[in-house]
């Protein structure tokens, strides 16, 4: 989608129209890219529920002309209580998937709303929060449309959400299975939406709401307790970045996975593949990958016990040097262990080039499964991650924070472009973004092209076990033979699967064009005024 400089506001993307339509109408009503992009989040809380929640964590990259890049970091840590000898002390091996005990750490997103909303002042935004939550609360008391992916979840996930507290109540429409198209509504979620409007996004942790929220979480059964949530606080961070191919990238630290996204680009970029689609592209960029992903499994987690610093991976010469490691024409043996996830991604650039790129997630789908009775939010399940034993940045401990595949990329460019994108897709998301800006910014396909364009993930995404290389269908079978004679363990999608996450991208130009995308494997929509 293109916006032309005459009649530009700004513009917006996410997975979801509803969403996408809520950051419109405050574009339209002069507020920021900041706001803009707090109301889809909390549009996505309602409509895309088992996608996201306000019971999740959240990354924020965000970029105001002549200002530095801002990280806002708004995980949440493990619950006090949650200790390894606590899981242990229950026969339990592993912390649980689902359920209460899988609601184990504090959900950060709504500090991180907090902290952006502070940062949006500092730059002249005006509207309350009251204004920025109003199409979410409208969605949570009136209705929405169940989406396909909603209807698909729901029931092929059922067997194990089934005994999670509130959960059958809450998603199951008069105990049936919900059927795309069918209207339902979360009047509780609305509620508190609506009193976080009016008494702040702090609210969530200290207050009478929190009491509530605390109260929750105590008949659910999850070790998260008012004092956790009362000692949470989001905070500014120094993001990673890397130069690529005349653009500066940026991504989050950790204990996000977000080092792993600017390597992969910088490696590939170091091969020097003149050609996109082909051979050479596709199992370079994939190798780059796994180098990528050796390098993030080893050192990433907790940043507070990690004892690598991840910049160090990001100098000339570390990258020179992995990038010799990388075969041109035979793959390096996989799998390695993979991670799940669950997740929205979702990006706007106003037209004073503030430009925010964010992504919130509950880890699974439908996060824990937990349901707080009377807030109405889904709990995530994000530090079902924790391991039980070692001595490691991903082993449990009071206020750790869990490893997150979430990571919001963002590239300025040396010619004054100014760009945001990710994806939702647990492995998938630094691949994807991989995809989308190397074909863009690296083979000048157009924005949505490079968006639409058939993509791969190797390892495991949400809804996946298996950990192949997988490609869609959309590949030239000559390069699916070529790729299989490497020694790549390939195996064939659908076209357009939602396995390959829910993209999104938008530019600005140095003229005030806007070029927007969105996914056509989502329910999403890119709009500008």
């Amino acid at each position: 989608m293109l916006n032309t400089p005459r009649a530009r506001r700004g513009m917006v993307t996410s997975p979801h129209n509803l969403a996408s339509e809520a950051g419109l109408r405050v574009l339209r009503e002069g507020g920021n890219a900041i706001e803009a992009t707090v109301a889809m989040a909390a549009s996505l809380a309602v409509v895309y529920p088992h996608m996201t929640s306000i019971g999740g964590d959240g990354f924020w990259l965000i970029s105001a002309k002549d200002k530095p890049v801002v990280a806002v970091d708004a995980c949440g840590g493990a619950a006090k209580a949650a200790s390894a000898e606590f899981y242990l002390g229950k026969g339990l091996k592993k912390i649980p998937e689902r359920g209460p005990l899988a609601a184990n750490t504090v959900a950060g997103t709504l500090s991180g709303w907090d902290e952006v909303l502070k940062i949006s002042t500092e730059l002249g935004g005006k509207l309350p929060l009251s204004r920025l939550v109003e199409d979410a609360a409208w969605s949570g008391e009136n209705g929405f449309a169940v989406t396909a992916s909603q209807q698909e979840l729901t029931e092929t996930k059922l067997p194990e959400l089934k005994d999670a507290p509130n959960f059958i109540k809450t998603f199951l429409l008069d105990g049936k299975l919900p059927k795309e198209g069918e209207m339902m509504k979360l009047p509780a979620l609305a509620n508190t939406l609506k009193r976080l409007g009016k008494n702040g996004a702090a609210s969530f942790y200290n207050g009478e709401l929190s009491k509530e929220i605390a109260a929750d979480l105590a008949r659910c059964g999850s070790p998260v307790s008012a004092e956790d949530l009362a000692a949470h606080k989001a905070q500014r961070r120094e993001p990673l970045s890397v130069p690529v191919k005349g653009a500066k990238l940026y991504n989050f630290p950790p204990p996000t996975q977000g080092l792993s996204s600017l390597m992969i680009l910088a490696l590939f970029e170091r091969l020097g593949i003149k050609d996109a689609e082909g051979f050479d592209y596709l199992h370079g960029i994939i190798e780059a990958t796994k180098q990528a992903f050796l390098v993030r499994d080893r050192i990433i987690g907790d940043p507070g016990s990690m004892t690598e610093d991840p910049n160090n991976y990001l100098q000339t010469a570390k990258l020179d040097e992995l990038a010799k490691k990388i075969d041109r024409k035979r793959a390096l043996p996989w799998p390695y262990p993979a991670n799940p996830g669950d997740t929205v991604w979702l990006g706007a650039i106003d037209a004073n080039g503030l430009a925010a790129s964010f992504i919130q997630s509950i880890y699974f789908e439908f996060g824990s499964g937990c349901v707080l009775e009377n807030a109405g939010l889904v709990w995530q399940n994000r530090g079902s991650s924790f391991a039980l034993e070692g001595d490691g940045p991903r082993v449990i401990g009071a206020g750790r924070k869990p490893f997150h595949t979430l990571n919001p990329a963002m590239a300025l460019f040396d010619d004054g472009r100014r760009m945001v994108y990710g994806t939702m897709g647990g492995e998938g998301q630094p691949q994807s973004q991989s995809a989308i800006f190397s074909r863009y910014a690296m083979y000048g396909q157009g924005l949505q092209a490079a968006v639409t364009a058939p993509r791969w993930l190797l390892g495991r995404t949400w809804g996946a076990e298996s950990v192949t290389l997988k490609l869609e269908s959309r590949f030239d079978p000559q390069l699916v033979a070529q790729m299989r004679e490497a020694g790549h363990d390939v195996e064939m999608l659908p076209d357009f699967t939602s396995t390959m996450g829910h993209a999104g991208a938008i530019v600005l130009y140095p003229d005030g064009k806007f070029e927007g995308a969105t996914d056509p494997r989502s329910d999403g929509a890119a709009m500008g005024f």
